[in-house]
């Protein structure tokens, strides 16, 4: 562990200390770049090592750094105008390792973040990599086929015959390596950003944004001043991303990042563009430059900007977050989803947070934190979870409405991907939103029992009270009959007959009004029973199939019987059907209803039908109904939640 610590912090002294002593030696512009990579990636490197002992990237870091700083030192060495003492042996050694420092750099590019390579099928690769370096290094070494570019004071401490040989080889050979090499590292990184998932994710495209930062610096500063020198000065960047992408990418979010600078980036080329070309290029028609000009090019600027602005954002969302909604089109697509179809305002929160944050499965939850019950998930496909849970065992984003718990919401990403704190606020917001969905939704559940119960409560006074007392009549005037029938009032007795077949037509009207409120059959013994009283009294034969052993809750028992009515009643009246197929069956905790006409069709949910009714019932119980219409029947069924 000591060994570990004192080699540690020995290669920070030794970059330290090469560093200083080099520049002491002067400011060199061609030889900045080596002592700003030495000073970065050594201090990196050091502090990865430091945060987590045995990093393999972060030792890797240190390596490109020391070596640099070798480098940096032996070229401000063999730079020096005055005679230094064992200058071309020093300045050599800054020049000839350049092919394997260029290797190394590779290899930690190649192995970033985790310090291993994508595969063990890019070992071989490496390997060719390191003897081509080898190669170039060993050429450049015995023959000073470097010093001509480099620029060295110094000259080489060898005078090995065959220059000319190294210099054509050497002048073939290493374009096309560094070439190959720098393709091979963009596939292998391409390669990694395909295949990466979650944090390692994020952490690829920290290291990414910080190369295309450094490299959109390097090509302004040619185009502009002519200078790699901006360019160079960015090199620490591309270390410092590593390092935060390392050790504290949960604390990062790169995508806003990422998008806004290809926003800022994207305006300030076309505003330049437009102002140039309105400024040079009508200057040179009319042959003049002045105010009026940049008057007329700042207008013309300002008109375009938001246009241009808007386009250029899109564009950036789609490059930055794929075919995933932007924050704004959530929220947007969730207000849709309020005024849709009733039965998928909640399959609606569920897509619209799939589609914000990319997620490969959602569920909405509800209930209380103690007991909570999914609802609906996304995709359409996915199984609901069976049973309650309690909302601590859930990796779940709550969901209130006036500071009341009313549900939560899982999101599953890929495999080893987490949220990001952006998407976890997205979703936060999202949340808030459905908050509001889900006390429509518990207000409408509570006005459907609250009238379930009202005619309930009519029913049973209808049967208990004045159907009660209509029959006590009837019974009355019966025995006003057989009296008058007896005394031998043949006028009277016809008279109250009349009035006694009249008042149990009454009575029977009054019973059809009760069971059209409420079947007693139902609240007594159950949907089988009331299926099959149904069943019965349907003008059309009825093929009936009740599988329901237990008794459900009321409110799901009388929709239930609802849809079964409501079937029943359209095949007799409009569909000129010969019979009709009704199917009730619970399995587990979902109770299927399905009614199926042989009739010619034309059923549909019109607004204000008993069908459109019907399904509005439907969507307080999380259940949709499908209708099916066409020549050949029209076919009912829903799936209703029983939990």
């Amino acid at each position: 562990m000591i060994l570990r610590w004192a080699l540690r912090w020995a290669a920070g002294a030794v970059t330290a200390v090469l560093v200083a002593g080099g520049f002491a030696l002067g400011l060199h512009v061609g030889n900045l770049h080596n002592g700003l990579i030495a000073v970065s990636f050594t201090a990196v490197g050091t502090y990865v090592v430091h945060r987590r002992p045995g990093h393999r990237e972060g030792r890797l870091f240190v390596a490109v750094g020391v070596a640099h700083a070798v480098m940096f030192a032996g070229r401000q060495y063999g730079l020096h105008a005055g005679r230094l003492p064992g200058a071309s042996w020093i300045g050599w050694l800054g020049v000839w390792p350049l092919p394997l420092v260029l290797v190394l750099i590779g290899l930690a590019v190649m192995c970033f973040p985790t310090g291993r390579l994508p595969s063990r099928g890019w070992v071989p690769v490496a390997a060719v990599l390191a003897g081509a370096g080898l190669v170039l290094a060993t050429v450049s070494a015995l023959w000073p086929v470097e010093y001509a570019r480099t620029g060295l004071v110094a000259a080489h401490p060898l005078g090995l015959p065959g220059l000319p040989v190294a210099d054509a080889f050497y002048r073939v050979a290493r374009p096309v390596v560094y070439l190959l090499s720098q393709l091979t590292w963009v596939a292998c990184v391409a390669v990694r950003v395909w295949r990466a998932r979650g944090d390692e994710a994020r952490q690829m495209r920290w290291f990414l944004y910080a190369a295309a930062v450094s490299a959109a610096v390097m090509v302004a500063g040619l185009v502009v001043w002519g200078s790699p020198v901006p360019g160079t000065l960015t090199v620490p960047l591309l270390a410092v991303a590593a390092g935060a992408a390392i050790l504290r990418h949960r604390l990062y979010d790169i995508d806003p990042v990422i998008n806004k600078s290809l926003v800022l980036g994207a305006m300030a080329a076309l505003v330049t563009a437009g102002y140039a070309v309105v400024v040079a290029g009508v200057g040179r028609l009319v042959g003049g430059y002045g105010t009026l000009l940049s008057l007329l090019a700042t207008g013309l600027v300002a008109v375009a900007f938001e246009p241009l602005r808007t386009r250029v954002q899109r564009l950036a969302d789609r490059l930055v977050y794929g075919r995933r909604a932007t924050p704004y089109e959530a929220l947007s697509r969730l207000s849709a989803h309020f005024t849709a179809p009733a039965g998928g305002v909640l399959d609606g929160i569920c897509g619209t947070v799939a589609d914000a944050v990319g997620a490969r499965e959602v569920v909405l939850w509800t209930g209380s934190p103690g007991e909570l019950r999914a609802v609906s998930a996304w995709p359409a496909t996915t199984p609901l979870p069976a049973g309650p849970r309690l909302l601590s065992d859930l990796v779940a984003v709550p969901i209130r409405h006036d500071g009341r718990f009313r549900g939560a919401i899982t999101v599953a990403k890929a495999p080893g991907e987490a949220l990001s704190g952006g998407e976890q606020r997205l979703v936060g917001d999202l949340a808030a939103q459905a908050g509001l969905v889900l006390e429509l939704r518990a207000t409408a559940q509570r006005l459907v029992a609250a009238g379930d119960a009202a005619r309930r409560r009519l029913e049973r006074d209808l049967h208990d009270g004045a159907q009660q007392r209509l029959v006590t009549v009837a019974m009355e005037l019966g025995g006003v009959v057989r009296l008058a029938t007896t005394t031998g009032a043949a006028e009277v007795a016809a008279r109250a007959d009349d009035v006694r077949r009249q008042l149990l037509e009454a009575t029977a009207e009054l019973r059809e009004m009760a069971r059209g409120l409420h079947p007693a059959v139902l609240t007594q013994d159950g949907l089988a029973a009331a299926a099959g009283f149904l069943a019965d009294r349907s003008p059309l034969p009825v093929r009936l199939t009740v599988s329901v052993p237990r008794r459900l809750p009321a409110e799901i028992e009388s929709t239930a019987y609802f849809v079964v009515s409501e079937g029943l009643t359209n095949a007799a009246r409009h569909s000129g059907a010969g019979a009709v197929v009704v199917r009730v069956g619970l399995a587990g905790d979902v109770l299927t209803v399905e009614v199926c006409d042989d009739g010619h069709g034309g059923a549909e949910l019109r607004a204000g039908g008993g069908l459109a009714g019907l399904a509005d019932r439907l969507a307080t119980l999380d259940a949709r109904l499908t209708v099916q219409s066409d020549p050949a029947g029209t076919r009912l069924r829903t799936v209703i939640p029983c939990a």
